[in-house]
């Protein structure tokens, strides 16, 4: 492990994950990940900003053990990736404080075996003197969890945002310096974890207006030089402003429903609908996060298996109704069957949370014929109208 030094007084402590791919069991990391700590030295006092991942620990404290020795430990998230060495650095810096939130304490005691003496709890504009440095804490609840915090160091202005902001990127860099791989990256991270909360994240980014912000320095993913590349894209993001785009994930035992998926997107693509096609076993889950963000109208392309949907169309409009999209408008499933089931009704069953209009599925019985394909082209013609009343197109 190594560090970087940010300025004379900043140290960047970043484990980098090259070879993690996946995160909570669950999110796909292609490009890796990095878990970043930060060290801030006044002229009285020094703050440790976040622990690491546990399984990082050993490289952490090696590295933590060559720079001044903490009084303050900032823990902004309560999540293990962040939290989870607080253990073993509070016991070798026994006389430091755990700077937390009021959430955060009860969580991380939840979690954690913490000496609950350990904790100052700060509240939102609180500030922390470390001489001739000074942090302050702003609090950010539901980027992601409900607890969590970012501190600005006000001397030098530095938002650490914790997750806020984040990209699983592994990089030996302290800055990106790529915005094209940035962007994807950061894109990616908000579709997956923050999108649920989109409403509470422009609430936070507002929060972030007062401030002088010269560089963001993330937990997850090399820090940003120009602020306004990540703020800016955050606003476009949780705007919930649709694009035109039909985003069609699909699952096919027997080409029935692979047909309809492919005439349907061939359909509306002639019809000027802008259209991403998702093989639903063999996608990247990230990627088809990532085309939410945008979309204006999901098709869920269904096969039947026995008397109920296909898992991986279960599991995708799980996902879907779990990050609630904000810019989707419109929803509708395809697919086939042969001797019976409901699928179409499980599948709308699950779908509770998307505050969308349905349109009228079109799941038919055995391989496409002439009238089904005739019957998703009236789809494409209905999906068509939809995004020109919207002025998408």
């Amino acid at each position: 492990m190594f560090t970087h030094k940010m300025s004379e007084r900043v140290w960047q402590l970043p484990a980098v994950d090259w070879n993690r791919r996946l995160f909570d069991a669950l999110i796909p990391l292609p490009d890796g990940t990095s878990y970043n700590a930060y060290l801030i030295q006044g002229s009285e006092k020094t703050a440790l900003l976040d622990s690491n991942e546990p399984a990082k620990m050993a490289e952490f404290m090696a590295v933590l053990d060559t720079l001044p020795a903490p009084d303050y430990i900032v823990s902004h998230h309560a999540e293990q990736d962040h939290s989870g060495g607080l253990p073993a650095v509070l016991a070798r810096f026994p006389q430091a404080r755990l700077v937390v939130t009021p959430k955060a304490k009860q969580m991380l005691l939840d979690l954690l075996p913490l000496p609950e003496e350990k904790f100052l709890t700060v509240e939102d504009g609180a500030t922390v003197s470390l001489g001739d440095r000074t942090l302050e804490f702003v609090h950010v609840p539901w980027v992601h969890w409900p607890e969590t915090m970012a501190t600005y160091l006000q001397e030098e202005r530095i938002l650490f945002s914790c997750d806020f902001f984040g990209a699983h990127l592994a990089s030996s860099s302290l800055y990106h310096t790529d915005e094209g791989l940035a962007y994807e990256a950061a894109k990616r991270y908000y579709a997956e974890l923050m999108m649920p909360f989109a409403k509470l994240i422009r609430r936070n980014l507002e929060r972030l207006q007062p401030y002088d912000i010269q560089v963001i320095a993330p937990s997850h993913g090399p820090a940003y030089q120009r602020p306004a590349f990540i703020m800016d894209a955050y606003r476009e993001w949780t705007a919930g402003q649709p694009k035109n785009l039909a985003v069609l994930p699909y699952v096919s035992m027997h080409d029935s429903t692979r047909l309809m998926a492919e005439h349907l997107a061939d359909a509306l693509v002639a019809r000027g609908v802008r259209t991403q096609l998702f093989d639903l076993s063999v996608t990247d889950l990230g990627k088809l996060a990532i085309a939410l963000v945008d979309a204006a109208t999901v098709i869920l392309g269904a096969c039947t298996v026995l008397s109920g949907p296909h898992p991986a169309a279960v599991y995708a409009a799980v996902l879907a109704n779990a990050l609630r999209p904000p810019a989707l408008k419109h929803f509708s499933i395809i697919g086939s069957y042969l001797w019976g089931g409901k699928t179409v009704e499980t599948l709308s069953g699950l779908l509770a949370n998307l505050k969308v209009e349905t349109l009228a599925p079109v799941y038919i019985k055995g391989l496409p014929k002439p009238v089904d394909y005739a019957a998703l082209d009236r789809l494409a013609d209905d999906i068509l109208q939809r995004h020109r009343a919207a002025g998408l197109l």
